[in-house]
């Protein structure tokens, strides 16, 4: 592209979000890197310009309106977006106990960053979308499998699909699409918590046995950013090698 467009992922500055933010880039992106850490966020941003890809980070808490008007301002002065990669979400040390013994508190943290974080930020940054656009939510397997002991975690996910549905009927004349990727456990950083039995679980049950990569779900997410997804809208897509099947 000799014109880049700007594309905003956030918690990209580690694992899948990484491995996005690198993707996008490399497809010729001009990336923002939207991260709360802001030594991981400048680290990731380093790390795509010293491979000679545009790449920009900006602190962003999604779970702080104020963090993400401070995104929207950041971004704005870029010129029109074209993309926005909804990734920011808890996972680590996320499970293990039943529905009925989740503190409220850990509810309501999770909630705030895994449901509340997506809508923040598109609410924030789709006044600046140009004529186009795209937007990929990430939510999880969990929520279509119904993982026991993850209530907190699987109705944060639902939440992200059931709002993918919504905004796409809302932005659709304006040529937005609003897509979303439902990962299956995916191995990384984020997911080092995650208790053996679970692992086995997914391993036992996919069709393609082997352990699921990042890169097993950034080609899909290249899709839905791409121009040729411009009439899919509002679907949730599944990327667990089986695990689930529609």
């Amino acid at each position: 592209m000799t014109d880049p467009r700007t594309v905003v992922v956030t918690g990209a500055g580690r694992g899948l979000g990484f491995a996005m933010a690198r993707r996008a880039a490399e497809d010729g992106f001009r990336v923002v890197v939207a991260e709360v850490d802001p030594e991981r966020g400048e680290r990731a941003a380093a790390d795509l310009r010293a491979e000679g890809l545009a790449a920009r980070f900006v602190r962003c808490d999604v779970g702080d309106p104020a963090s993400v008007d401070e995104l929207a301002a950041s971004v704005g002065d870029m010129g029109p977006l074209y993309g926005l990669v909804n990734n920011a979400a808890l996972a680590n040390g996320v499970g293990g106990e039943e529905f009925q013994d989740i503190d409220v508190a850990a509810w309501d943290r999770l909630m705030a960053v895994n449901a509340r974080g997506p809508w923040l930020v598109t609410k924030a940054l789709h006044p600046l979308f140009g004529p186009t656009g795209r937007i990929v939510n990430i939510a999880s397997d969990a929520a279509l499998y119904g993982s026991p002991r993850l209530a907190h975690y699987i109705a944060s996910k639902g939440a992200v699909i059931a709002l993918t549905r919504a905004m796409a009927r809302e932005l659709g004349e304006r040529g937005i699409t609003v897509n979303a990727v439902a990962p299956g456990i995916t191995e990384g950083e984020a997911t080092a918590s995650v208790p053996a039995e679970r692992h086995e679980l997914y391993r036992l049950g996919r069709a393609i046995s082997r352990p699921q990569r990042a890169d097993d779900l950034v080609g899909l997410v290249a899709f839905l950013l791409g121009d040729e997804s411009r009439y899919l809208t509002g679907q949730v897509i599944a990327v667990n090698g089986g695990f689930t099947m529609n």
